[in-house]
């Protein structure tokens, strides 16, 4: 595979340009646009390097300056840590939770509904809050997200039937969108390009310990779900504690040595408040693209969720109403908003159109895509089809976490050396065929276990290969470090709305497939089919493994899992063809790129 080492550069755009006293040309207005633009190669006479715009960005190497020696880095990603521990606990217990509670709620087959509402809220939070954190700093932004978390957490706990739980779970969606974008921000300000793989997985690297424990929290705390949710509450703000203190004395050592820290909120003098606030909220960050954003996959995505099931509801108004209002009407306007009208577009043509961009983003699109065709029931297979109890299957859901951020941390060491991803992404994907393989051979009964836990395992261990890799491909592709943080965001929306179409669909399958199959083989009892199909984790305490009813049940879920893993097999194909794509830059020993000229521009003279 071709070494592509040519450098793409953030320009500016604007609509009026006027010659200055330098013979160059300078911005007559404030707002810039970036545009992605592909060289090959970057001029090092030229002396004028792209500006920094954002405050957050700014102020944000200057503390990293503060932060350089190994144990102060050390001590950043040591609070990360605690943090990702936090949320990667909560993440991994409340899955769990959130079977169990949907369950009580007789509303089992709801579940794709609100990971699908999650994902949908998730994706157009991570742009805003990336757009945020660069404006009005990563601090501010983390505050924020904490709220969000804490208040969203609050109300699921305390919710008494699907819809309010499915609000609460919309508001923590935000606010853990929000932790985990600002947690990117921080590895990306403290780390070098070939690195990036390595101390991206650190951050995560609690996973390994949440992968055992989790288990037996869930197992302890059983049927009380409503606790199981809510002692987050105060539980991740504290785990915040640590990096809150590390900011504080890094703001405190910049100030002390008279650092030009910008302000985020400065109003400019030729402008009102009203006008400020207008262009800060509605211009710059875009929130009719927001809305517009959240009403498509909204509209298209969640309707799939809710038509099938024991009575179907596809000629309903309820379903096509959305549907159609979604692709005809939500569509079109985004479009028109995005490429006529707004000024800060939330999805710059210029620079997806690059295929160090597009390639990556599709990747991420279609393997969350894939893995939550396998994983959204996966809870409730191992339950039902399989015999596990709650802890059990819950260690060996999240054995895909284990082993994928085990991969990558490890082999970010090998990355490091060779600072090349291509061929390192093309392997992991290779990987997962193998991986859909197995999981479509072993879907149900008690010898299947051992099939699934190895097929979960070497999904885990392609995802090593691919999540991370990427992710450091695509920075590498963004030229400055402003657009660092647009490129990751829109790398964690799209793999946010690939989970959202994974659920949508696999929920769809599941509503639409499982009713029949359980009635076809329960026909004598249509009341019992219904009562296995909307509270499976009930009806199981009622019907033993050995009973006739349960082995029927088995069976119908066996079907409904081979076509689950069928669509998800053929979703790899494109991720496969997006990898020949990708470009193969070699990951220099800097944050990004424009760091790397300026160093060569300085050996230069």
């Amino acid at each position: 595979m071709e070494n592509d080492d040519r450098i793409i550069t953030a320009t500016p755009q604007s609509k009026q340009v006027l010659p200055s006293t330098n013979g160059k040309q300078e911005n007559k207005e404030n707002a810039t646009k970036y545009s992605i633009s592909v060289n090959s190669g970057y001029d090092s006479s030229d002396k004028e390097k792209p500006k920094i715009e954002s405050a957050g960005v700014h102020n944000a190497e200057i503390y990293t300056k503060y932060y350089s020696h190994p144990f102060k880095r050390v001590l950043i990603f040591f609070s990360l840590f605690l943090i990702a521990f936090a949320y990667g606990l909560d993440n991994s217990v409340r899955s769990t939770y959130q079977t169990l509670a949907t369950s009580s709620y007789s509303k089992h087959s709801l579940l794709s509904t609100v990971t699908c509402i999650k994902k949908v809220v998730s994706a157009a939070a991570q742009i805003w809050f990336a757009r945020s954190a660069d404006m009005f700093g990563r601090t501010t932004i983390l505050i924020i997200s904490i709220f969000f978390y804490v208040i969203g957490t609050v109300i699921e706990s305390q919710a008494f039937d699907v819809s309010r739980f499915a609000a609460g779970a919309i508001i923590y969606a935000i606010g853990h969108s929000g932790i985990v974008m600002v947690s990117e921000l921080y590895v990306a300000d403290f780390s070098n390009l070939n690195w990036r793989v390595t101390a991206a997985a650190a951050q995560v690297l609690p996973n390994v310990i949440t992968t055992w424990i989790s288990g037996n929290i869930t197992g302890s705390i059983d049927e009380r779900w409503s606790w199981g949710i809510g002692m987050w509450a105060f539980i991740f703000p504290l785990s915040c504690i640590p990096l809150l203190g590390c900011i504080v004395h890094m703001k405190y050592l910049a100030k002390k040595n008279n650092e030009d820290i910008w302000i985020a909120f400065k109003k400019p003098q030729d402008k009102t408040w009203s006008e400020f606030c207008i262009d800060i909220f509605f211009w710059k960050l875009d929130i009719a693209g927001l809305v517009l954003l959240v009403a498509i996959f909204g509209m298209i995505l969640v309707p799939f969720t809710l038509a099938g099931g024991i009575n179907e509801k596809w000629k309903s108004a309820s379903i096509i109403v959305p549907e159609i209002l979604g692709w005809v009407l939500a569509f079109p306007l985004y479009i028109l908003w995005e490429f006529k009208y707004s000024k800060y577009p939330l999805t710059p043509w210029n620079t997806i159109k690059d295929r160090g961009i597009w390639s990556p983003l599709v990747i991420s699109l279609f393997q969350e895509f894939a893995y939550y065709m396998q994983s959204t029931y996966m809870l409730t297979l191992l339950y039902v089809a399989v015999n596990q109890s709650k802890s059990a299957a819950a260690r060996i859901n999240k054995m895909f976490s284990f082993v994928g951020v085990l991969t990558a941390f490890f082999f970010g060491f090998i990355v490091a050396k060779i600072r090349r991803t291509k061929e390192i992404i093309v392997f992991g994907i290779s990987v997962w065929f193998i991986a859909f393989g197995l999981l479509e051979k072993y879907r149900g009964g008690l010898d299947a276990k051992a099939g699934i836990i190895a097929a979960i395992c070497i999904l885990g261990f392609g995802n090593g290969f691919i999540k991370f890799p990427v992710r450091a491909s695509i920075q590498a592709s963004a030229y400055t470090h402003e657009m660092m943080g647009v490129a990751t965001s829109l790398f964690l929306s799209v793999a946010s709305i690939g989970s959202a179409f994974g659920s949508a669909v696999a929920g769809s399958i599941w509503s639409n497939i499982l009713p029949k199959e359980i009635e076809k083989r329960i026909i004598t009892n249509s009341t019992l089919a219904a009562y296995a199909y909307d509270s499976p984790t009930k009806f199981i305490k009622s019907y033993k493994w050995d009973t006739p009813e349960r082995q029927s049940v088995v069976k119908a879920y066996e079907v409904v899992e081979k076509v689950l893993i069928i669509v998800g097999l053929c979703l790899l194909v494109p991720m496969l063809c997006a990898s020949i794509f990708l470009r193969n830059r070699r990951l220099e020993d800097v944050v990004s790129f424009d760091k790397y000229d300026k160093e060569q521009q300085k050996a230069d003279e």
